[in-house]
């Protein structure tokens, strides 16, 4: 805990300077890697560097674990910070052996400068404490998407205050962003293919590889989702969102999903609790942690799932 905390007064006093000078330059800070506007602040660990976006950072160190800018030994990156007690943690496995087998494994800084184009997307573990076992919101989350209810449709006036969503709306808004992946965060934490390996499923050792699978595996679709959100209309007529989607969720899941997350987007509401307490469905949800016995995980409904998203989730089958 001592090294979290050391760690922290070391980032936060230079991350202050930065945000000033943006403000008195008028332009986001550029990483040194791609040199394009830094999306999500990484740190390298234990050199404590702070001038990458996450994705540059760990496409860099997936080729070479040195620090791009002083060469040394990173074990880890941190990023999501929230605030000072609560970041989030990517492990780093050294690449030494494979630098040593090869003497062009080490890569030049001109071969990770892909101005403009796209980053890398790598799968974030989660290091934060795993929430206690199912409760009554992620039943009734269940209960929405085994019986395939649709929230009911609320208009966009001035006393709703629902608003029609864009992409253009969600890339220029790091509130929208943050909105998303609360909700995507809890939403695939349905999904008995994307949640921790229920006790019982095996050894310890072979639960704990899977549950570790799976997070990475969710992990990896929220920040996909969050690009689609960007770039496509969710709503849009040729579905475009809903096949992207599919391949990972099935159809009928990745329908409804998109549905519920467009419902909570165009709300009002800032906070999860507030949107479940107001939201509206054609039949009531489960009202007791009773239910647990009655609405059980949900499992991807169309029949050639499993090879799909093997083939396409990070460390998948190829």
């Amino acid at each position: 805990m001592a090294g979290r905390v050391r760690a922290t007064s070391l980032i936060h006093a230079p991350t202050v300077d930065i945000q000033a000078q943006e403000r008195r330059h008028g332009a986001p800070e550029a990483c040194v890697i791609c040199l394009d506007a830094i999306t999500e602040r990484a740190v390298a660990v234990p050199c404590n560097h702070l001038s990458f976006d996450f994705q540059c950072l760990v496409s860099w160190l997936h080729e070479c674990s040195q620090c791009p800018l002083c060469k040394t030994e990173i074990t880890e990156v941190q990023y999501d910070w929230r605030s000072p007690e609560d970041f989030m943690t990517y492990n780093v496995h050294t690449t030494k052996q494979k630098v040593s087998e090869s003497s062009n494994a080490q890569p030049s800084t001109s071969s990770f400068r892909p101005s403009r184009l796209p980053r890398r997307r790598f799968p974030r573990p989660r290091h934060r404490s795993p929430s206690p076992g199912p409760d009554l919101t992620l039943l009734r989350r269940r209960h929405v998407y085994r019986n395939d209810l649709y929230s009911m449709h609320v208009g966009s006036n001035r006393i709703s205050r629902y608003v029609n969503l864009t992409p253009q709306m969600v890339a220029n808004s790091a509130e929208l962003q943050s909105r998303a992946r609360a909700f995507v965060r809890r939403e695939l934490r349905v999904f008995s293919f994307l949640a921790a390996a229920d006790p019982g499923e095996g050894s310890s050792t072979s639960q704990g590889s899977e549950g570790t699978r799976r997070a990475n595996n969710a992990e990896f679709l929220l920040e996909y989702i969050v690009a689609i959100l960007k770039t496509v209309d969710i709503k849009g007529s040729t579905g475009q969102a809903e096949e992207m989607l599919q391949e990972f969720l099935g159809r009928s899941n990745a329908r409804l999903f998109l549905h519920e997350l467009g419902a909570w987007l165009r709300s009002p509401y800032t906070r999860l609790e507030d949107w479940d307490r107001h939201v509206q469905y054609r039949e009531p949800l489960p009202s007791s942690a009773d239910a647990r016995s009655s609405v059980g995980p949900v499992r991807n409904k169309d029949r050639h799932y499993g090879r799909s998203q093997s083939r396409n989730m990070p460390g998948g089958n190829r």
